[in-house]
């Protein structure tokens, strides 16, 4: 059978199967044959949305059973193609499509009504801050106890259905509540192409009791979505180019700067093809970090403003022209609102919208077609790279261990960079991760994710189980403090229940430092958990897991001679044991830069 994707980002696959997109690319595939009859026993809402999943390429859910949405994951496992990944509970469940979404483009999670609704909730709003298509389904209420002012268990004990309905409206791009079959079809497929369209989470509700009924909408193969690409206001993109251009040929020192935005806009290949043509240094914002490749001739690191990689900031705060391509200007990637940028000196181009110089703005312009437009239309200005070239002295390296002595951080990470090549990823978790996993250079293919405009703390534990389930070719290596993964530690179990080979480097530092380096108490004080005897416990002889803990740079060398010899096949958990003070420098201004911001006194009334 002849297959194509009807969003041009992706490759065609060559196979007949669905692919799995490169990463932030979502795709849906279109037959060239006739949808075939379905027998009626398949004919049901429930194998219709299982269809519908493996069509756009999601072939792992990850769900939470409960009474009112078990028939429908009877469906769900019927269905050839679609594999149920059973979590420990609702949050990592969320988070787990999180990362599944990143690396496959989108991503799906199955939990009860309410209790699971509102469980689920945080990570459905972390996805939504981070523009993930993502379908989170809900089963819901029998359909005959609508508007009968009855009480359901799960509920808040209110004859009223709708509470988590409105609770998911603000952090969901669209939301479905389907309790008849004579809509159920039109609402299904409006939801979930709405998530591809807009890049962002939807809700839909299945009432317990329709999942397993026939009906004639369900009774054929469901035509595959064509979603119409997005286009361009022609004279718009032509007039925002012209003045582009005319903006930074005149400058000296130009330079570009790539944000998160970026994967949203499915404009990763035109931001290179730029940066190929102009000559301009190439930088990123951290939540970008992974979506521009690192070995760019002139790729010069993390833009993050006094906490960026060592001469970033100033090549880029001192040029008198940058462009800044989907960027995301919070408190935290301004480091406390204190950029040394100006308005006047920027362009910025948002998926859809290009502002020039705090000047002209152009809408209806895509951030694809702009990049590529503007490659033909700058001429090679090196003057900037150059310039960073002649200032840069490389990193020196950590100081030399004495034998047996304590572990530091920075020697950490120094190993982990050997780890890292085409056939890794990274996931930082929110803390001293964020800043040490931006210092790591990324090979080329080496995958990298974080949650830097949500922050969720926890998220990564979750994420790690859904990226690993997503790339199972990829070795995923995970940076986790050890307050974050007392929030979501359970999942290590669904890790090693589905044969993952994940690495994780659980930093026992005895506390949440990030938020000690913002303000100081005792509520930044956790318990110590014996880490690797809790794995152990959660691994009871059943897959393949190996632990160890860590307190020298010796000890780190075995482990990691191990987890990537003898262990290779297995889910390995490293403990690192590190000092309570231990943190980047760049932690520590980072820190009281944010402090400062949040500690500003009111404004005068």
């Amino acid at each position: 059978m002849d297959t194509k994707i009807s969003v041009c980002d992706a490759p065609a696959p060559t196979n007949g199967n669905v692919c799995c997109p490169p990463k932030g690319v979502v795709s849906s595939i279109q037959t060239s044959v006739s949808p075939s009859v379905i027998a009626s026993c398949e004919a049901t809402l429930g194998r219709h949305l299982a269809r519908r999943l493996v069509q756009i390429g999601v072939s792992d859910v990850f769900s939470v059973p409960g009474d009112f949405n078990l028939t429908l994951l009877d469906h769900l496992i019927a269905e050839p193609g679609l594999n149920l990944i059973g979590c420990c509970n609702e949050l990592n469940a969320g988070y787990a499509a999180d990362g599944y979404a990143r690396s496959r483009g989108v991503g799906a999670c199955v939990v009860t009504f309410t209790v699971g609704g509102l469980s689920v909730l945080n990570a459905i709003a972390g996805a939504y801050s981070e523009n993930l298509p993502l379908i989170c389904i809900v089963g819901g209420p029998n359909s005959n106890d609508y508007g009968t002012n009855r009480i359901l268990h799960h509920t808040i004990g209110l004859p009223d259905f709708s509470q988590e309905f409105r609770c998911f409206q603000t952090v969901t791009c669209y939301q479905a509540v389907v309790n008849n079959l004579e809509d159920a079809h039109e609402q299904i497929d409006t939801a979930i192409s709405t998530s591809l369209k807009e890049s962002k989470p939807v809700y839909i509700s299945i009432s317990c009791n329709l999942p397993a009924i026939p009906h004639p909408t369900f009774s054929r193969e469901p035509v595959p979505f064509f979603l119409a690409p997005k286009v361009s206001n022609q004279i718009g993109l032509e007039a925002a180019v012209e003045a582009a251009a005319a903006f930074l040929n005149k400058a000296v020192k130009p330079v570009m700067v790539g944000g998160p935005k970026l994967r949203v806009a499915k404009s990763c290949e035109a931001f290179v093809e730029l940066a190929d043509s102009c000559g301009y240094p190439v930088a990123v914002m951290p939540s970008a970090k992974g979506l521009v490749p690192e070995c760019h001739p002139r790729f010069i690191g993390t833009f993050w403003g006094a906490v960026s990689t060592a001469f970033c900031a100033e090549i880029v705060e001192s040029a008198d022209a940058y462009i800044f391509a989907g960027p995301i200007f919070n408190d935290y990637s301004s480091v406390g609102y204190s950029l040394l940028l100006k308005k006047d000196k920027a362009i910025v181009v948002q998926p859809d919208r290009v502002v020039i110089a705090n000047g002209p703005a152009f809408g209806c312009v895509l951030m694809k077609d702009f990049l590529k437009a503007l490659s033909k239309r700058l001429r090679c200005n090196t003057t900037a790279y150059e310039n960073y070239h002649r200032i840069f002295v490389p990193e020196g390296q950590p100081l030399r261990a004495d034998p047996k002595e304590p572990l530091r951080v920075n020697v950490l990470f120094q190993h982990i960079q050997k780890m890292l090549s085409g056939e890794t990823a990274v996931i930082a978790e929110t803390g001293d991760s964020w800043f040490n996993c931006q210092k790591l250079k990324l090979p080329k293919g080496c995958g990298f994710e974080f949650q830097m405009q949500y922050g969720s703390i926890g998220w990564s534990v979750g994420a790690t189980l859904g990226y690993a389930q997503a790339v199972p070719n990829k070795r995923v290596i995970a940076c986790i403090g050890d307050g974050s993964f007392q929030v979501t530690a359970q999942d290590v179990s669904t890790m090693i229940r589905n044969g993952q080979k994940s690495i994780i480097f659980l930093i026992n530092n005895g506390g949440y430092t990030i938020e000690v380096e913002i303000h100081d108490g005792p509520y930044n004080v956790i318990k110590n958990w014996n880490y690797t005897g809790l794995v152990d416990a959660i691994h009871n002889g059943e897959g393949k897991c190996w632990t160890t803990k860590v307190l020298c740079e010796e000890d780190l060398i075995n482990a990691i001679e191990t987890a990537t010899g003898s262990k290779n096949d297995s889910f390995c958990f490293i403990e690192v044991i590190v000092h309570k003070d231990d943190t980047s420098k760049e932690l520590l201004e980072w820190g009281s830069r944010v402090s400062a911001a949040n500690s500003r006194p009111p404004n005068p009334q």
